[in-house]
């Protein structure tokens, strides 16, 4: 992948990191519940169920490829479309909520059930598939080998989501009680469905050239 189609991907993971999903509420209500040491399990859990999530997704693009490329175009365009309709969705989306509750009051938990618990969150909700199968042909080169292309956006989109649910687990004490505001919420719904609505329309332009 040459650098700035990087830089363009990068940033675009950053702005589906920041959209309110159940992975981030998670890492926020655990960050919460259980501090930021142990909510690392839930973290790395999330990452890799979201690594097994591009797989799966760029594993179907990879047949959609092979059997027409005329497909794999028209799959970038609903992708495009798609990516609109996601920004609309979350525009629209009522404020987040997150429960807040008293940590001593919790029974023990294992480090392995909160890893499970980011795990099954991150690779079963059937939507985070359906994104990815209309985010990454955006980024994806037909004409390039999809193991190393899967390895760099697996492992950036990985790192990206582990340094923001980290971050908003470590803050989580604040965050949450701020992001649970209505007219807070209100608008950061607004401001990242503004950011994939943007994205959506500007791929689409790009693939017309």
């Amino acid at each position: 992948m040459a650098l700035d189609l990087w830089l363009v991907y990068a940033a675009a993971c950053v702005g589906l990191s920041l959209t309110p999903g159940p992975s981030g509420l998670l890492a926020l209500t655990h960050g919460v519940l259980y501090g930021l040491r142990r909510s690392a399990a839930t973290i790395v859990g999330g990452a890799l169920g979201f690594v097994l999530v591009v797989a799966v997704s760029m594993a179907g693009l990879g047949a959609l490829l092979a059997a027409s490329t005329t497909a794999f175009t028209v799959g970038k365009w609903i992708g495009a479309a798609y990516l609109v309709y996601l920004g609309v969705r979350t525009w629209l989306a009522p404020s987040p909520y997150v429960r807040l509750g008293a940590g001593q009051d919790l029974p023990e938990v294992s480090a392995r059930k909160l890893f499970f618990q980011g795990f099954l969150c991150a690779s079963t909700n059937p939507k985070v598939i359906i994104f990815f199968a209309a985010f990454l042909p955006q980024f994806m080169n037909p004409a390039s080998p999809f193991l190393p292309q899967f390895m760099v956006m697996a492992l950036t989109f990985a790192a990206i989501e582990v340094l923001y649910e980290f971050v908003v687990a470590g803050s989580a004490h604040t965050f949450a009680p701020w992001l649970s505001k209505a007219r807070v919420g209100r608008w950061f719904n607004r401001i990242t469905g503004t950011t994939f609505i943007g994205i959506g329309s500007a791929l689409a332009v790009v693939n017309r050239s």
